[in-house]
């Protein structure tokens, strides 16, 4: 289970790009062990609910519903589906005095307490086939305009990454393209490479007779240890690569939901090997089930793409 962390140098006034700085420090401290593997690109939407043009006095009793933000993201090294992430909408207080199953079963992230608070607004995460990834952007940018407002698009184009040991750098300019065209920094991304401790310590599924075998038990050795002790590696790897020149940087490694859908897909298999895989096809989260079939892993940089959306939340 590769493990990343996502580093944002924004531009100031003595320096209007890292990249170059960056890469010559990667060849000075790594030497011989940097190897130029291939080109880096992404692509950042952001979008926003258009507000109300009500009053908050208008929402009383309750309070004003919170902005609700959609973005999508395309990275070239998943090149077989893009990200969508989106807030949920908000239960409106006193609407329905029964809890929904739904809301019942929702459990704060245990990576970083501090960011799920219980008065945050949950997000989902979805994978769209990266054939349709372009017609769903068009579809929120004309269809559903009265609805939703383009903050901005970033990209990357033209980035490098290297390999460096059991580390995969990669790094590029962050440039926005809409509403205006700046310069608005530089995105490092590191992914560590190395032995997996999750690989050989695999989830463990308690029998319980009393709930149908279906009792799911994280092992000694489940996602939030792999996290943690692979965020820790990304630091100490950051820490030798920024040196002291450095300043500003925004980090995303232990976001939130982080491992959700890792878990999720763990239960499932199970549940599918303990019936004899007679269930019902399995569900992923992903956009346009039918084209999902050809992508070998729905899921595969979900993590990944929510260090890149926490990093990328200008003009909200």
């Amino acid at each position: 289970m590769p493990v990343t962390g996502v580093f944002f140098i924004p531009t100031n006034a003595n320096a209007s790009t890292s990249l170059t700085p960056l890469i010559d420090r990667l060849r000075s401290v790594f030497g011989e062990e940097l190897t130029l593997v291939a080109r880096f690109n992404l692509g950042h939407n952001l979008l926003r609910d258009t507000p109300s043009c009500l009053p908050a006095s208008a929402h009383s009793p309750n309070p004003p519903p919170k902005a609700r933000y959609i973005q999508l993201l395309f990275l070239n090294h998943y090149p077989s589906h893009g990200f969508l992430y989106t807030t949920e909408p908000e239960d409106v207080p006193g609407n329905n005095g029964n809890a929904t199953p739904s809301n019942a079963a929702r459990i704060p992230s245990t990576l970083n307490p501090s960011n799920a608070a219980a008065k945050s607004p949950r997000l989902v995460m979805s994978t769209i086939p990266r054939p349709s990834y372009d017609t769903i952007y068009q579809h929120f940018m004309h269809a559903c305009e009265p609805l939703w407002c383009h903050r901005h698009t970033v990209t990357v184009s033209g980035g490098f990454a290297f390999d460096v040991g059991d580390f995969r750098v990669r790094l590029g300019d962050v440039k926005q393209t809409q509403p205006m065209t700046r310069l608005r920094g530089t995105v490092v991304e590191i992914e560590w490479r190395g032995p997996s401790l999750t690989a050989s310590s695999p989830f463990i599924f308690d029998h319980d007779e009393g709930n149908n075998g279906e009792t799911f038990v994280d092992s000694a050795i489940g996602p939030e240890e792999e996290y943690a002790s692979g965020a820790q590696l990304i630091r100490e790897f950051w820490s030798r690569l920024r040196g002291d020149g450095i300043a500003g940087v925004r980090e995303a490694i232990l976001v939130p939901d982080m491992g959700k859908e890792l878990k999720a897909q763990a239960r499932r298999q199970e549940i599918r090997r303990r019936m004899g895989g007679k269930t019902a096809a399995e569900g992923n989260g992903g956009w346009g089930s039918s084209e999902q079939e050809d992508d070998p892993d729905p899921i595969a940089g979900v993590d990944l793409a929510r260090q890149y959306m926490e990093i990328f939340r200008f003009n909200r």
